[in-house]
């Protein structure tokens, strides 16, 4: 069994995804991130950057307990835990990697600060909202032309690549980016969406 520390952002839909990709069985412990939550000394154990998502598997190396934070390690985690979306070595295994890295370096950051000044910020702040938005539309650019390439991410196979960027999409309103525009990244969006464990995933957290 897993348990799954994490709230309804982008991040943490990546490891509902994945871990509804892979069957693996698991409990949520959603963490209120707006009220705080993430502070908690508990949690702290588990993530000492305050952030979600989290993981503890109790099933880990060695069949013992293994607590892991930062999605992008989550992910290669349980891809090689269980042998799939992710090669096992070679150059595949390191096409994927670099477009987990994008995802997590690039893509990712500048999207959260691009909806944070677009959504968020308590005033307008209209140099950080042209640098952002300017950033977010050359990143859907590079995944635009990856995506005319190639059917997923990382080549022709499905890969926790293409995990860590869905949940980013999907926020393409937040980012004031219309899909239309990116035709491949359209596509690919749509196919991923399509995927039952990606709808399962992307309701993660359920709350009452």
């Amino acid at each position: 069994m897993i348990d799954l520390y994490t709230w309804g952002t982008p991040n943490g839909k990546k490891i509902s995804i994945a871990l509804e990709e892979l069957g693996l069985a698991y409990a949520v412990h959603p963490v209120n991130i707006g009220a705080n939550e993430q502070f908690a000394p508990g949690f702290l154990s588990i993530s000492p950057n305050n952030k979600i998502p989290a993981i503890v598997d109790h099933d880990g190396p060695g069949g013992k307990p293994l607590a892991l934070f930062e999605s992008g390690a989550i992910l290669i985690y349980l891809a090689d835990k269980c042998g799939q979306l992710l090669a096992r070595e070679g150059a595949e295994r390191y096409c994927a990697l670099q477009w987990l890295m994008f995802q997590m370096g690039g893509f990712g950051p500048m999207l959260g600060q691009t909806h944070h000044f677009l959504r968020y910020a308590p005033e307008p702040v209209p140099y950080a909202q042209q640098r952002y938005h300017a950033e977010t539309l050359r990143l859907y650019g590079v995944l635009e032309q990856r995506l005319a390439a190639s059917p997923f991410v990382a080549g022709d196979d499905y890969s926790i690549a293409d995990i860590a960027l869905y949940p980013w999409v999907a926020r393409h309103d937040w980012h004031r980016v219309e899909l239309a525009q990116f035709g491949h990244v359209q596509r690919w969006f749509a196919l991923l969406g399509a995927r039952p464990a990606v709808q399962r995933g992307m309701l993660v957290p359920q709350l009452a």
